[in-house]
């Protein structure tokens, strides 16, 4: 992928995380990166493409971080933490206030087909990493599931990702930690590292 459909990729999902997918436009891209929107048609003909390109490039970053996590960190505990914890700076920090894919799939009624199973790919990509890591927990003695891996799994994603409407809608990262920790506590046997 050339520089300017890196940079064109890089905007627009700063773009959506703020503002959603029906809050920019091309003009928008062409303002802020000083490039005229043919430049963009070029490289993403339709607004379709440039988003599902967004989201696949999210997921790929996903997909090499979940890797680096699993060969890295065998301890299901450090696995959910270090996910935790990216996102607690990223929030705190406003490097990402939330997830590019969870702002879309609020929007997902009314987003095109693409978009939407692209983001499906997203959710279903975190939820086997997540099935995967509960299951290695319970493996390990160090989390205590109520329900199935694979439940949990979906509970564990709907925590976090209400953790992060809770933060935006209240300009607090902390929310996000509190709800986040006391999910956490839950499934936790053993003492915090």
């Amino acid at each position: 992928m050339n520089d300017t459909a890196s940079k064109l990729i890089d905007e627009a999902g700063q773009l959506i995380t703020n503002a959603g997918y029906n809050g920019f436009s091309y003009a928008d891209l062409a303002e802020r990166l000083g490039i005229r929107k043919p430049s963009i048609h070029h490289h993403f003909p339709s607004k379709v493409d440039l988003v599902v390109a967004v989201v696949e490039q999210q997921r790929a970053a996903i997909r090499s971080q979940i890797a680096a996590l699993e060969s890295g960190t065998p301890d299901a505990i450090g696995q959910l933490l270090a996910y935790v914890d990216y996102w607690k700076r990223c929030i705190g920090d406003q490097s990402a206030s939330f997830c590019l894919a969870g702002v879309l799939a609020v929007e997902l009624p009314g987003l095109p087909p693409e978009v939407g199973e692209a983001v499906q790919r997203h959710f279903n990509d975190l939820g086997l990493w997540l099935e995967r890591v509960m299951t290695l927990g319970v493996e390990q003695g160090s989390i205590r599931l109520e329900l199935e891996p694979r439940t949990s799994s979906q509970f564990f994603q709907t925590a976090i990702y209400g953790a992060m409407v809770m933060a935006r809608a209240y300009g607090d990262p902390d929310k996000f930690t509190f709800v986040v920790d006391a999910f956490l506590a839950r499934m936790r046997t053993s003492a915090p590292h």
